[in-house]
């Protein structure tokens, strides 16, 4: 990648070379892991459709080691409709006082078919004189945007966008609400969606999902089994995952709100929940249970619980709390595949992912 700002940009912590970044990461996993693995890499630069910036004297700004701001032009991380977004918006908005006055965060997300939405963040109250200029900039730009000042929130037209994800030929829809969260690169998240499917697709039977988000692994790998039932905590994220299970025409998915110990106190009968009322939970054949777990990884509770499964998909953010938890998982099932994901380039950071079998 090739950014005069690497080195004093926090952003980017490993070689500019990505070859060689990548290389050091597979190497430190395989340290950690002793096995063989399948190895994703992502596009050399413009691959993250989500980012930040700060604004200090008049433009875009990021955060040195130092916590302090580096102003910068542009940004080779970001995917392309950004990249090219952010020169033409600084310019609008630095030619008008109401919209630039005391504006101290712009946040971007975009979709691979070009839809941006842009959130334009204040340190100041926001009135309708803000908004009707907000209108103009939306039109000159074809952009979605947001005001949001302290307790405030102006939404000029829509809050979402539309992606659209290609996976071993067939295309899914999401809805990508600003604050809901998404994977940061579709490139990688485009090849971890396929492993997924193409490593599970004769399991059969029946699938539980823990922490489903928007529907991200569900909506590919529903294709995979006759039933799924997926839960998350987020009452935002489940109703984002029942409009793109809708989007998409998927129609044998039940998304339930739930915590993970709480579908595991359901399942063994232990309590009895009024959001499952309508779901009837002996129907389902499981064979299969897939989690993507935060940075910290399974709790103790739900290692034991998903053990119960013939079949676990297993994504992880973090190696570390993968490898801890792989130790108590493969007690009762052996690893059939593994697979690492380069979804953060320049970065220590690594996806990975594991199917166990027992």
């Amino acid at each position: 990648m090739n950014c005069t700002y690497f080195g004093k940009c926090a952003s980017c912590t490993l070689y500019p070379d990505y070859q060689q970044q990548l290389t050091l990461k597979v190497e430190r996993f395989h340290q950690l892991f002793k096995k063989e693995f399948d190895i994703f890499p992502s596009k050399e630069e413009h691959y993250r459709a989500r980012a930040e910036f700060r604004i200090k004297d008049n433009s875009y700004a990021m955060h040195t080691f130092s916590k302090e701001l580096l102003p910068i032009s542009s940004c080779s991380m970001v995917i392309e409709p950004i990249y090219q977004l952010m020169p033409k918006l600084l310019e609008f908005l630095s030619k008008d006082k109401l919209l630039f006055n005391k504006l101290f965060r712009v946040d971007f997300l975009s979709s691979l078919n070009g839809q941006t939405l842009v959130s334009l963040i204040y340190h100041k109250k926001l009135t309708s004189n803000w908004k009707e200029k907000a209108k103009e900039l939306k039109e000159r730009l074809k952009i979605d945007l947001i005001g949001r000042s302290k307790g405030v929130k102006i939404v000029v037209e829509k809050e979402f966008i539309e992606e659209r994800l290609n996976v071993l030929g067939r295309e899914f829809r999401y809805l990508q609400y600003e604050t809901s969260f998404t994977q940061p690169n579709p490139y990688v998240n485009q090849k971890m969606l396929e492993w997924a499917v193409k490593e599970s697709r004769n399991f059969g039977g029946d699938l539980l999902e823990l922490y489903c988000g928007i529907g991200n692994f569900t909506l590919p790998l529903s294709f995979n089994f006759e039933k799924v039932l997926a839960t998350e905590a987020s009452k935002t994220s489940i109703k984002t995952a029942k409009e793109n299970a809708r989007l998409n025409s998927i129609s044998n998915v039940t998304f339930v709100r739930l915590l993970s110990n709480e579908v595991a106190q359901a399942l063994k009968g232990e309590r009895e929940f009024r959001r499952l009322r309508e779901v009837d939970l002996d129907s389902f054949n499981f064979t299969t249970v897939f989690v993507d777990p935060p940075r910290a990884g399974l709790d103790e509770e739900s290692k034991e619980f998903i053990k119960r499964f013939k079949n676990i998909i297993y994504i992880s953010c973090n190696p570390l709390t993968l490898h801890r938890d792989l130790q108590e998982l493969t007690k009762t099932h052996s690893i059939l595949k593994l697979a690492v994901f380069d979804q953060f380039p320049y970065t220590p950071h690594l996806e990975a992912g594991v199917i166990l079998t027992q």
